[in-house]
């Protein structure tokens, strides 16, 4: 069977793959990209993405395909019958994790103020809020979610999550507005689907408290980003941002200059430890799948369509 992998540093972390496997690599820096309709699996990158796209749709593509991300939107409504999409899901629960609490507590604590300060050369005084007793909602409680849930609540929080649909340990998305108007902190860690794509509008941030604070490591097409902007102008909510949309932001954009903002890179989920977890993960789908066994991380096909 043909494999198509990317030609990434560290793709020796896979391990050794078996003798039935032709492997084809898909480079990061040229031009063409190999042909994917005789691949039985890829897993694409970059300049990659599109190629892939136009063989599924021609019926030639491959018969799984295995993303470098927990997100797959770019994939909805692309992926014919038959064909099986795997994420990357669990990869990087522990640095997204990390990244929320540490922006929520940039934001609380005063840090993002200071560093503000530090930089017009002035030395300023000003009482920052306590985390402690803070209601937190985490929008998208997954296994991120749960994740950010288990690092919180040695700060004395008052945690709610809220999934897809209810179930033990968590609300539905039904729920959402009723739990808006509580929220001192809103974690949001969705995926674009056709559910989530502008959940979060103005009316929606407008239910938020005053003085609120909206977190954002899932996507930024999940918040409306004029609507956000404009809550923000007003003073009346904060934010930490690790998506945007669009992304990133346009030159003279406001999300770069207002001091109620955090904003980072798209680089919550990145370290060295989770690049060594992501292709141990691909080595293992790769074997499962050229001995016929079950692949992890299989994306329901509702979520696809």
């Amino acid at each position: 069977m043909v494999v198509c992998l990317p030609d990434l540093p560290g793709r020796e972390g896979m391990g050794a793959l078996p003798p039935n496997v032709d492997v084809v690599l898909i480079p990061m820096d040229a031009l063409p990209v190999p042909d994917l309709t005789r691949a039985d699996m890829v897993v694409p990158v970059g300049r990659a993405r599109e190629p892939l796209v136009e063989a599924l749709a021609d019926g030639r593509g491959p018969r799984v395909v295995q993303t470098l991300s927990a997100g797959f939107e770019w994939l909805v409504g692309r992926v014919p019958e038959g064909v099986i999409v795997c994420n990357a899901k669990g990869v990087f629960d522990r640095p997204v994790a990390e990244w929320v609490v540490a922006a929520i507590l940039a934001m609380q604590r005063g840090l993002v103020r200071a560093r503000d300060a530090q930089t017009r050369g002035t030395w300023e005084d000003f009482d920052p809020q306590e985390l402690a007793g803070r209601r937190v909602l985490i929008l998208g409680f997954g296994s991120i979610g749960s994740a950010v849930a288990d690092r919180l609540r040695p700060f004395e929080v008052d945690i709610t999550g809220i999934a897809r649909t209810r179930r033990d340990g968590a609300l539905g998305f039904e729920d959402l507005d009723a739990v808006l108007p509580v929220a001192d902190i809103l974690v949001d860690l969705l995926p674009v689907t056709s559910e989530t794509d502008g959940m979060l509008d103005a009316r929606r941030l407008a239910l938020l408290p005053d003085d609120a604070l909206v977190v954002n490591a899932g996507r930024g097409r999940t918040i409306v980003t004029q609507a956000l902007v404009a809550e923000l102008e007003r003073g009346r909510l904060r934010a930490a941002l690790d998506v945007t949309d669009p992304e990133p932001p346009p030159e003279g954009h406001a999300l770069w200059s207002l001091p109620n903002v955090l904003l980072t890179p798209h680089i919550a989920g990145n370290s060295a430890e989770a690049s060594e977890r992501l292709f141990a993960l691909v080595g293992d789908q790769v074997r499962r799948f050229a001995a016929g066994q079950p692949l992890r991380n299989q994306v329901p096909r509702y979520l696809l369509e």
